[in-house]
């Protein structure tokens, strides 16, 4: 399959080298240029290009930007093929991506994103740690594999990305409909917090809108101070405070 991945941070990174390493033709841009993108991306056959020609001849896109960046890249999605994917792994961080009015009154997520793409999209890898996303894969079968859940309206779509997700070490659980997507929001149950396909269903099921965006500024809180007192935290620190606040 031929994919496109814009954005090349911790995620974006991640999914070049998982992808490409499964055989699939991958492209990587972002907005600095190819010649800024790290080598490591790249060890499994993932090509650095920049950001005009990651939409070109492509089926899969994925966008690995901050959710802040969505209404910028419209001109790049008006050149994507409209029979291509488009699979989002962005959250919403007020303190990183600036206050935007309709998830502040509780506008889902990825539905604000299909709204500025102008195209439907797929949510999927965004429920997840990067490092956890980085070092914790593991094969087909294994009793433990951690699982990540994909929302979508289109079951061709899910179809497609649940597959992606399954050859990037995880279990894909069907999420259902992009409207129930803000239960893997940041904030709830399911977010970050290393479940498997046994225990990801009764996380999301227990999810509460209202209660979302206090235990995800809650969160940012506590990993806040703990840095500042000179904390190092691994990714087992950021699941256990997770478990500990959204739970």
């Amino acid at each position: 399959m031929k994919i496109g991945i814009l954005g090349a941070g911790s995620i974006g990174s991640t999914l070049a080298h998982k992808l490409a390493a499964a055989g699939h033709e991958v492209k990587v841009a972002n907005s600095r240029g190819p010649e800024t993108i790290a080598a490591d991306a790249l060890t499994t056959g993932a090509a650095a290009v920049k950001a005009a020609d990651v939409v070109q001849d492509v089926e899969v896109l994925i966008t690995s930007i901050p959710l802040r960046g969505m209404p910028g890249i419209k001109p790049l999605i008006a050149d994507l093929s409209r029979d291509a994917i488009i699979i989002d792994p962005s959250n919403y961080y007020p303190a990183r991506d600036g206050h935007v009015q309709a998830l502040e009154e509780g506008q889902v997520e990825s539905l604000w994103v299909t709204e500025q793409l102008g195209r439907p999209v797929v949510k999927a890898w965004n429920a997840i740690t990067s490092g956890t996303f980085e070092a914790k894969g593991t094969p087909a079968g294994d009793p433990n594999r951690l699982a990540i859940p994909v929302a979508a309206d289109d079951d061709s779509s899910r179809e497609t990305a649940m597959t992606l997700v399954e050859e990037t070490g995880f279990d894909a659980l069907d999420a259902g409909s992009l409207a129930d997507s803000w239960r893997q929001q940041p904030g709830a149950p399911a977010y970050c917090t290393e479940l498997t396909l046994e225990e990801m269903p009764a996380a999301l099921a227990a999810a509460d809108k209202d209660v979302l965006p206090g235990r995800r500024d809650k969160a940012m809180a506590v990993i806040g101070k703990r840095m500042e007192a000179g904390d190092s935290l691994t990714v087992a620190d950021l699941v256990a405070i997770n478990r500990a606040i959204y739970a």
